[in-house]
C-alpha cells in the first residue's frame, strides 16, 4: 500500500477500510483495556499471553478445516482457560506452570496441523501479526457482536467482578459465586483474545490488554476513573496507530503497540515528575 499525503489527513477517513478498522480497533480497545485492568489486578496478566499463544493451534485447525479461523481460535483457547482453571483448582500447577502447559500444547498443535497442510502461510503469518486493515463487513459483525457479549457481562456483573478483584474471600462471604464468575470471567479473556488477533495479532495481543491498564494504574485514581482512562490510552492507541500505519505504510499492530508503549512511557514520566 503507497504513503498517503500527511497534509491531506482529512480525505484519508473518507477511505472504506479505514472506517471499517478504525471501528473494529476501537471495539477491539475497549474490550481489551476492560478486560486488562481487571487481569492486572487479579496479577493474570501473562493469562493473556498464554492463551494468545494457544490460541495459535486454533487459528490453524480453522484454516486447515476450512472454517473461520476466529472460530478455531476461540474454541481452542476457551479449552485452554478450562485447562488452567482446573490444573490449578485442583493443585496440579501452579498459575505459571498451567499457562506454559497450555501454551505448550496449543503451539505445538499448530505446528502440526501447519505440517500436515500446505497453502495458507500468509493467511497464518496474517493472524499471527494482525490484519486489521483488511477486514471485512462479516469480521465487523462478529466484532461487534462479540464486544456487546463481554461488555454487557462486565457491566452487569462490574460490583461482583470488583469484589472478586480486591477481596476474593469477602466476595464468598457476600454470596457470589466466586468459582462460577471466575470461570465465566476467563472464558471472556478467551473470546477477548480471539476477537483481538484479527486486529493486532497473536504475538502482540497481551500488548493491547495490559499497556493501557497499566498506563491508567500510574494516574493513581479510583477504580471507576482508572477504568475510564484506560479505556481512552486503549483507543487512543489503536486509532494513533491505525492513522500512522496508513499515513506511513508500516506494520499496524506494530505501531499500535508502539503508539500504547509511548503512551505508558509519557504518563508515566508525567506522573513522577509532577
Amino acid at each position: 500500500m503507497s504513503s498517503f499525503d500527511v497534509f491531506d489527513l482529512p480525505s484519508l477517513f473518507q477511505y472504506q477500510f479505514l472506517q471499517m478498522a478504525l471501528v473494529g480497533g476501537t471495539l477491539a480497545a475497549v474490550v481489551s483495556a476492560w478486560i486488562g485492568l481487571f487481569l492486572i489486578l487479579r496479577k493474570e496478566s501473562m493469562l493473556v499471553d498464554g492463551v494468545a499463544h494457544t490460541a495459535f493451534g486454533g487459528v490453524a485447525i480453522g484454516l486447515f478445516i476450512g472454517i473461520d479461523p476466529m472460530l478455531g481460535a476461540m474454541a481452542v483457547s476457551a479449552v485452554a482457560v478450562l485447562g488452567i482453571t482446573y490444573m490449578r483448582r485442583k493443585g496440579l500447577a501452579q498459575s505459571d506452570a498451567a499457562i506454559a502447559v497450555m501454551m505448550a500444547m496449543g503451539f505445538s498443535l499448530g505446528m502440526i496441523v501447519i505440517s500436515l497442510a500446505n497453502g495458507f502461510n500468509v493467511e497464518l503469518f496474517s493472524y499471527l501479526f494482525g490484519s486489521i486493515l483488511t477486514i471485512d463487513n462479516t469480521d465487523l459483525t462478529v466484532l461487534i457482536v462479540l464486544a456487546i457479549v463481554i461488555i454487557g457481562f462486565m457491566v452487569f456483573f462490574y460490583k461482583e467482578m470488583l469484589a472478586i478483584t480486591f477481596d476474593e474471600d469477602g466476595a464468598r462471604l457476600q454470596g457470589i459465586p466466586v468459582q462460577a464468575m471466575t470461570m465465566a470471567f476467563n472464558l471472556l479473556v478467551a473470546v477477548s483474545i480471539a476477537l483481538s488477533i484479527k486486529v493486532i495479532g497473536i504475538i502482540l495481543v497481551v500488548a493491547l490488554m495490559v499497556l493501557p491498564g497499566l498506563t491508567a494504574l500510574q494516574l493513581k485514581r479510583s477504580f471507576k476513573t482508572t477504568l475510564i482512562a484506560s479505556t481512552v490510552f486503549g483507543v487512543a492507541a489503536a486509532v494513533l496507530g491505525i492513522v500512522l500505519s496508513v499515513l506511513f505504510s508500516v506494520s499496524t499492530s506494530g505501531v499500535i503497540v508502539f503508539s500504547a508503549a509511548g503512551i505508558f512511557l509519557f504518563v508515566a514520566a508525567y506522573q513522577r515528575l509532577a
